[in-house]
């Protein structure tokens, strides 16, 4: 399988968000059709999934990974949490369904054959530290599977994940906040392609119940002072970002409107938001493009 990148001056950057990764992975859909193959992608939470997706080049997956799968009765909900599973049934959604004759089976042949760089960000629960998963970590596709859980893994509503001795939860608790900006500049890049999943005017609020963190993490302290503290490096990583955009730097892909939450499961509303995600994509590609230095094509005749 020869696939190849046409975009190596830029990084690809996925924001988590949980299911408002609905409305981002219309980008995926959206970038996979006008054929722009980015060779540096990063994903962090949410944004690993659409990251996985995008390098196995599969925009059906991208789609039904945030829109259909939710109507999966074995996606979650508060059975599989008291049974300490998760409100996301984070076993299943992750390791599972990716096999082949499963729910959303993984092009796992396209993904080793993408010559992209992928870093995939978790946060170790010990060191307080954050990870950064690539391709020389992920040998076989349950590598790479419960890596992309072990990034997605939402503090309470999801248990933690143990891999290699070490325990693993969201990679949003990392120094940027959530959005894989840092690791990109680590790795060299200083254009970036940003797809966030809060609209332009969000601003962070710090956590209203501090002490509970404390109190339910207090053998993982770390991630209770990451929690607390995440308000603060997501603002300011966002405001990187904008300045970046300003200096011609960046292009950030931002919601006009976001219309579900982190923990929606209404399929109508889902379908809703990655269909406005796709219409907003679609609008922005020619941007896009210029921004990357593709030729735009030119539109088709009329008949």
């Amino acid at each position: 399988m020869d696939l190849r990148s046409n975009v190596t001056s830029t990084a690809l950057l996925f924001e988590g968000g949980g299911m408002r990764a609905s409305y981002t992975s219309a980008m995926v859909v959206a970038l996979l059709e006008a054929g722009i193959h980015v060779d540096f992608v990063a994903g962090i939470s949410a944004g690993s999934s659409n990251t996985a997706n995008y390098l196995a080049r599969d925009a059906w997956r991208a789609r039904h990974s945030f829109v259909d799968f939710a109507a999966d009765p074995r996606f979650g909900d508060w059975r599989t949490f008291l049974r300490g599973d998760g409100l996301f049934n984070a076993r299943y959604i992750y390791e599972e369904t990716g096999l082949p004759d499963q729910a959303l089976p993984y092009d796992w042949d396209a993904y080793r054959a993408n010559p992209a760089t992928v870093r995939i960000g978790a946060f170790d629960a010990e060191s307080g530290e954050a990870v950064w998963w690539g391709k020389e970590d992920t040998p076989e596709i349950h590598d790479l599977m419960v890596r992309v859980r072990a990034s997605s893994t939402m503090p309470v509503l999801m248990p933690p994940v143990r891999l290699d001795g070490r325990t693993y939860v969201d990679g949003a608790l990392g120094p940027d906040g959530g959005i894989p900006l840092s690791v990109a500049e680590d790795a060299g890049h200083d254009r970036f392609l940003a797809v966030l999943t809060r609209d332009r005017g969000y601003v962070k609020a710090p956590q209203r119940f501090p002490g509970f963190y404390q109190r339910y993490f207090r053998r993982h302290p770390a991630i209770a002072e990451a929690l607390v503290t995440r308000w603060r490096r997501y603002n300011e990583t966002r405001e990187r970002l904008f300045e970046l955009e300003r200096q011609g730097r960046a292009y950030l892909f931002v919601p006009e409107r976001m219309p579900v939450s982190n923990g929606e499961r209404n399929v109508a509303r889902l379908r809703a938001a990655h269909e406005a995600g796709l219409d907003q994509a679609r609008r922005e590609l020619p941007a896009i493009r210029d921004f990357l230095g593709l030729p735009v094509p030119a539109p088709r005749p009329t008949p």
